[in-house]
């Protein structure tokens, strides 16, 4: 590779950070990314810090939200890093190819640390460049890593920080995973300077977990509750039996479905299995797995119960949920734009959101005027 362009004034020993920029990556996770980095250089008065902007061919790439943002450099200029970052966020799936792929690869080869932010880790862990590392993600993503590649020790925490690798779940995490960085390389004291800055008032550990909506919110009030939410979660390729769900946690099995009565509004049962139809919807968007394989993963007897399950639950078929619902966009009018056409962005994400798990789960009725 050719040497890096460094900008005018450049210290020779500053770190260079390139971020690989992936189709429909999250913009507040990059922003949390190289904010600190940017702080460090503005606080201590010398350039410790460069970083770049990297595509496939150096065209624009497109955020989540929409905006489009023009790269620094393509992946074939010959850039030389200290470090490369893959930024990623919805339907990361289907949003990257080999060449993605073979460069990380031979970033690795050259002995270049790299890094994740969001659903990146996905793209790290599809090049085999996460096999034997620890692995922190967004949960949205989670099921398909665990899934799809055996050999990730994936976990559920904020991130990860193992030997030359670094992964991070999305939103504001990136910005603790980078303090965590620059705490190692220069010392706690800049780190809680930046801190300071940004007005954070707590740097979060890499131990911390990352909330899992359910948990999160019971893990105070009702830590039973919590606990066998946490083991449900834990087992959904063969689920538990109530009873032993109940034993494990401690409490009798009428106590557990007063629990769930009381603060969820439905039976264990009904919980459990809206937990592991989640895990299949998931599986379905983001893994080529059949459903039958993934009726199997999530603890089913056979595909023709999930399937009967699953319409009933989700409303719709495995198979119909897991084609893109472009027909239906379309006629609203939120099919994707092409550069150069003018689209509200607001639109323009719905529709790339399409293929995200999360499409559409929640059902909005607007409020009646009072």
């Amino acid at each position: 590779m050719a040497e890096c362009d460094r900008s005018p004034g450049a210290s020779p020993a500053a770190y260079r950070v390139g971020f690989l920029l992936i189709e429909n990556y999250t913009l507040m996770a990059l922003a949390s990314a190289i904010e600190p980095l940017r702080m460090a250089n503005q606080l201590t008065g010398s350039e410790l810090y460069t970083w770049q902007l990297v595509s496939v061919d150096g065209q624009p790439v497109r955020a989540s939200d929409g905006m489009v943002v023009m790269p620094d450099a393509a992946m074939a200029d010959g850039r030389r890093f200290d470090l490369v970052i893959v930024v990623a966020g919805i339907n990361v799936t289907r949003s990257f190819n080999g060449r993605e792929q073979a460069w990380l690869r031979d970033l690795a080869r050259r002995g270049v640390p790299l890094g994740a932010l969001c659903t990146g880790a996905y793209v790290l862990a599809s090049a085999g460049l996460l096999d034997g590392y620890h692995c922190s993600a967004h949960w949205e993503c989670l099921a398909a890593l665990q899934e799809g590649f055996p050999r990730v020790r994936c976990n559920n925490r904020l991130f990860s920080l193992d030997r030359d690798r670094m992964t991070c779940t999305g939103g504001e995490v990136p910005l603790h995973m980078m303090l965590g960085m620059l705490a190692r390389r220069h010392g706690q004291p800049l780190a809680d300077a930046i801190s300071d800055m940004f007005v954070c008032d707590r740097v979060r550990e890499d131990c911390e977990q990352q909330p899992l909506p359910l948990r999160h919110q019971l893990a105070v009030a009702q830590p039973k509750l919590a606990e066998v939410a946490q083991l449900m979660e834990a087992n959904i390729e063969e689920p538990l039996e109530l009873q032993e769900l109940a034993m494990l946690a401690a409490v009798s099995r009428r106590q557990l479905e007063r629990l769930f009565l009381k603060h969820l509004g439905c039976t264990p049962s009904r919980y459990y299995l809206k937990l592991r139809l989640d895990r299949a919807r998931r599986l379905l968007k983001q893994t080529s797995c059949s459903v039958v394989e993934i009726a199997a993963m999530c603890g089913f007897v056979s595909a023709t119960h999930f399937s009967r399950c699953y319409r009933k639950y989700m409303g719709a078929a495995p198979k119909a949920d897991r084609q893109p619902r472009t027909a239906s966009l379309m006629a609203t009018g939120a099919e994707a734009a092409p550069f150069g056409e003018w689209r509200s962005p607001a639109t323009d994400a719905l529709s790339r959101a399409q293929a995200e798990p999360t499409f559409g789960v929640f059902r909005y009725h607007p409020l009646s005027p009072e």
